[in-house]
């Protein structure tokens, strides 16, 4: 009976084990995602409106165009991400002027993911990220 009870508390031990291996090894892989920021503000916040506005300009019927908006996501998080923490950045007017413009499109991409851009928001994403990119060259 002893050796039973006994097997079965080593069976029960290494199954969590296991699991609490699986589990950490899961969290670590998805915590390190690779990134296409360089960690240089300037020329993150340039590489990232050009991207941005390519995305916006892409035609609705365009197939391409899903995943263009899925990446833009990802790369809006990483960015945001990045420097929102950053004492040093997160006080630049091009800063500020980057975030309203990330946050009005990631809230498109949110809220109505199958709907084109309306003419109003794409006018004034592109007059944002614009800015924002000759802000940052700026050191503004």
């Amino acid at each position: 009976m002893v050796a039973f009870l006994r097997r079965n508390v080593v069976r029960t031990l290494l199954s969590l084990c296991l699991a609490l291996a699986l589990g950490l090894s899961l969290s670590l892989t998805a915590c390190s995602s690779a990134s296409s920021l360089s960690g240089n503000y300037v020329d993150d916040t340039v590489s990232v409106a050009h991207n941005l506005l390519g995305t916006i300009s892409i035609a609705q019927d365009d197939p391409s165009r899903q995943e263009a908006e899925t990446q833009a996501s990802s790369l809006i998080k990483d960015y945001v991400a990045r420097y929102r923490p950053r004492r040093d950045v997160n006080g630049l007017a091009s800063f500020t002027t980057m975030q309203t413009a990330l946050n009005s499109l990631a809230a498109h991409y949110s809220a109505y993911a199958n709907r084109p851009l309306p003419d109003t928001l794409r006018a004034r994403l592109e007059k944002e990220l614009k800015m924002a990119e000759s802000g940052a060259v700026r050191g503004a």
